[in-house]
């Protein structure tokens, strides 16, 4: 099969999020509504199967843990629901977790041993969120000093303690999620030796709102995006950070691919590769092949002014080079391991989902 391989879920709605199961027979999405649609592959079609309804307003962010095989979902409804797979009955059963916010939930991810997740808010806070089994609930803890602004987005730490948070404040923090009764004793070498709930590990500053945060697969350094088109890489709390300014349009999503490579994605409608070389971190090539057709800046400016000089309404629809043919809201790992990930999907405001083979786009992520 030929990379990379493009999916067309929805025809003229965007895709807002995305979240595969363990096996990549299924994929969660938001379709810019409080819906998520689940699809199966059958063959190499995509056919809808499910379409989760509890949520009353847009559907922010999916994960969807590959282990325990449960979903969680929130919402600008100030929700967040945790989904089971009910054998019997074949479908999927929600339950309502204790958020306790009084703002929009704007992203959530599992942590990697599945028995924590974490919602970023409007509501300046992060809730971190474990399960009682005394009560069989759904309970939260908050982190809330010293957030001043919306919480965009959430990554753990491999060893699911840590905790980095980006917010509209322009800054990327490090927190500890440790929680009493959940976790083993907490210390990290790189982000400190007590690590009680709430402690902040690490605070690092950007020149806009922060929309993508993650950690390397060592959790030895962090990396942010913002909205003033930079790449940020901090290693550990105590060195400086390594800015890389840009002329793209701004990032939104990010993920490492191994400890040396980065893979970023925005509103320029491509995923782009940073690398490591010599301890430097750079901007390298574009993921594109780039093989459609696109009209020529001077004819769709001749057509313009025909238009114009007609006073014609009818407008000139101009394809753009890219797989994506708009602003991709979400890139996440789909093949490989943690320091070694050699295929990742897309989504985007035009409604694909797409898959990227990053060798056969020529990069080894962990030779670069």
């Amino acid at each position: 099969m030929s990379f990379p391989e493009i999916h067309q879920l929805l025809v003229g709605i965007p895709i807002t999020c995305h979240a595969f199961n363990r096996d990549r027979t299924q994929v969660a999405i938001s379709p810019n509504d409080n819906q998520v649609h689940i699809f199966t592959k059958k063959g190499s079609v995509w056919e809808l199967t499910q379409v989760l309804t509890e949520h009353d307003k847009l559907v922010t962010c999916i994960d969807w843990a590959p282990n325990t095989n449960r979903i969680v979902t929130c919402s600008q409804d100030r929700n967040a629901y945790v989904w089971t797979w009910d054998q019997i009955n074949n479908q999927w059963k929600p339950t309502l977790v204790l958020l306790r916010i009084n703002r929009a939930a704007t992203f959530v991810r599992w942590s990697p041993l599945e028995n924590k997740f974490a919602v970023a808010s409007g509501a300046r806070l992060i809730s971190v969120c474990y399960f009682e089994e005394e009560n069989d609930w759904w309970v939260s803890k908050h982190i809330k000093k010293p957030i001043r602004s919306t919480v965009l987005s959430v990554e753990w730490h491999p060893e699911n303690i840590l905790l980095v948070a980006g917010s509209s404040d322009m800054k990327a923090r490090v927190f500890s999620a440790w929680i009493k009764g959940i976790d083993a004793k907490a210390s990290n070498p790189v982000w400190g030796e007590k690590l009680p709930f709430g402690t902040i590990c690490g605070e690092f500053n950007a020149g806009g709102w922060v929309h993508g945060v993650s950690f390397s697969p060592s959790g030895n350094a962090i990396a942010y995006v913002s909205h003033d088109s930079t790449i940020s890489i901090a290693n550990g709390p105590n060195n400086p950070v390594q800015f890389i300014r840009t002329s793209n349009l701004p990032f939104v999503s990010l993920f490492f691919a191994s400890e040396t490579c980065l893979i970023v994605a925005g509103h320029d409608c491509a995923p782009f590769i940073v690398q490591n070389r010599q301890n430097q971190w750079a901007l390298g090539e574009k993921l594109d092949a780039g093989q459609k057709k696109t009209a020529s800046t001077n004819s769709a400016f001749n057509k313009f002014k025909q238009m114009d000089s007609r006073a014609q309404q009818t407008s000139v629809d101009v394809e753009l080079t890219t797989t994506h043919q708009n602003a991709i809201t979400s890139i996440r790992p789909y093949a490989g391991s943690a320091d070694n990930v050699i295929k990742f999907s897309s989504t985007g405001v035009d409604g694909k989902l797409v898959i990227w083979d990053l060798l056969a786009s020529g990069v080894e992520a962990l030779k670069i």
